[in-house]
């Protein structure tokens, strides 16, 4: 039995939907910890792609339990079109469980959310515009709507009623936008709710009747360990907690009862949005990068900006997180090179650098300090094993793992789960992988 935690290593699109599609056929329970509809996992299976937001990859198989627990925030719009869209293609919803004091994104809170990055000018966040940032402040505000609120009509025909009339104030004399009708709101909500309630329950006891029960659990977050409100490039981040920490919380699971942190990083570096970026390329090998990977956004579409891989941001993950293993990602995408370059260090002001600045200020300043390796300019989709990936590929993921001082348990070689080498099962298999973070294999 293991409790295992998967977290993004770096601004998040790192390929967690496909790691958590593999690690949940040996997983009893899929948990989605925190986010919304932000983020997306996009996985392949024979052939046909699905792309989720709200409902955890694991959905995928019919014998394992989903949970979106209580930290994620949810648009019950875009969950009910999930659930009708895997309807439609005959996979079944019927283990998704919905945490009933989950935090609802409501209108005005996507029309809060695009109107306030915009009146930000040249100081825009990057954000999504799905009405996030907003959810979880009127949480911490302590006037959001919780999946509970919804359960209850007359309850939240009060709750609204006020809600929304304070909202309109906002609306219209901040940002000049038209009223939003109450009862309009009232009535769309309540649909929602009837088409929800089935799945609604207390999801922290049944996540602690399944740790009780020796069930295998794998917790799934969204975005990144550098987009986290507290640990990333503030203020170009997210608006909740993507970290291993923020599993504990946005589950309600002690961390006495986690066993594992896997994190997943690219075999090179992507961000999407605003934000200080050191290792990002602007020319040819960045354009190859991004086509060749088909770096565009799961929920938005835009572009992701494209790097190299920086171990610096590495080292900090592993850090915070306690990581203790690594799946790494599209690395065939860097087949073609007869060169890569990897940032070992900064430099800033003149001064060198190895861990992460925690001033964003600072941050831009730095600039990436690389080794160069040689590249092995041979195919690697097809390679199943470490023994079938050229030397020059073997080097080069034995190098980051000595710079993250973490071995590598996956490799990912595609979008479909079979271009996938996996060293060692993080939930079945021990505590340790094959590829050590010094680089020196050990026998099975």
């Amino acid at each position: 039995m293991a409790n295992v935690i998967v977290i993004g290593a770096q601004w998040g699109d790192e390929g967690k939907g496909k790691i958590t599609d593999l690690l949940s056929r040996s997983a009893d329970v899929v948990v989605r910890y925190q986010g919304g509809v932000n983020a997306g996992h996009t996985i392949v299976v024979q052939g046909q792609t699905f792309k989720l937001h709200l409902i955890p990859s694991g959905i995928l198989y019919p014998d394992t339990e989903c949970i979106i627990g209580c930290g994620t925030v949810i648009d019950p719009q875009v969950l009910i079109k999930e659930l009708e869209q895997l309807e439609q293609l005959n996979i079944s919803t019927d283990n998704l469980l919905i945490s009933q004091t989950a935090h609802v994104t409501m209108p005005y809170h996507r029309l809060i959310d695009k109107a306030a990055e915009e009146k930000r000018g040249n100081h825009k966040i990057g954000t999504t515009g799905r009405g996030i940032g907003p959810t979880y402040a009127d949480k911490s505000e302590r006037i959001g709507i919780r999946i509970l609120d919804l359960m209850d009509p007359i309850g939240l025909h009060e709750q609204l009623e006020w809600t929304i009339n304070y909202k309109n104030t906002i609306l219209e004399k901040l940002y000049n936008l038209p009223p939003l009708d109450p009862q309009e709101v009232i009535a769309e909500y309540l649909k929602y709710a009837e088409r929800l309630r089935p799945f609604v329950v207390d999801t922290s006891l049944k996540i602690y009747d399944a740790v009780q029960k020796r069930r295998n659990i794998l917790f799934e977050g969204a975005q990144g360990t550098l987009l986290d409100l507290d640990h990333g490039t503030y203020p170009y981040v997210t608006s909740s907690n993507p970290v291993a920490g923020g599993a504990c919380v946005g589950t309600g699971l002690g961390p006495t009862m986690i066993d594992r942190v896997i994190g997943v990083s690219k075999a090179y570096t992507t961000r999407v949005g605003e934000g200080p970026f050191p290792t990002e390329l602007h020319g040819e090998v960045g354009d190859m990068l991004g086509d060749r990977g088909a770096e565009f956004g799961t929920t938005t579409g835009r572009k992701r900006r494209c790097g190299w891989f920086d171990a610096v941001i590495g080292r900090y993950a592993v850090r915070i997180n306690g990581m203790d293993c690594m799946a790494l990602t599209k690395l065939d995408v860097l087949d073609e090179l007869e060169e890569i370059q990897v940032c070992v260090a900064y430099e800033i002001d003149g001064q060198r650098c190895e861990h992460f600045p925690t001033s964003a200020r600072q941050f831009a300043r730095c600039r990436p300090i690389y080794k160069t390796v040689p590249g092995w300019q041979l195919p690697t989709t097809e390679c199943r094993t470490l023994e079938d990936l050229p030397q020059q590929a073997l080097d080069y993921l034995k190098f980051l793992a000595e710079l993250m001082e973490v071995p590598i348990a996956i490799i990912s070689l595609g979008a479909s789960r079979d271009q996938t080498i996996i060293v060692e099962d993080p939930i079945h298999g021990p505590k340790r992988a094959l590829l050590q973070a010094d680089g020196t294999p050990v026998s099975v």
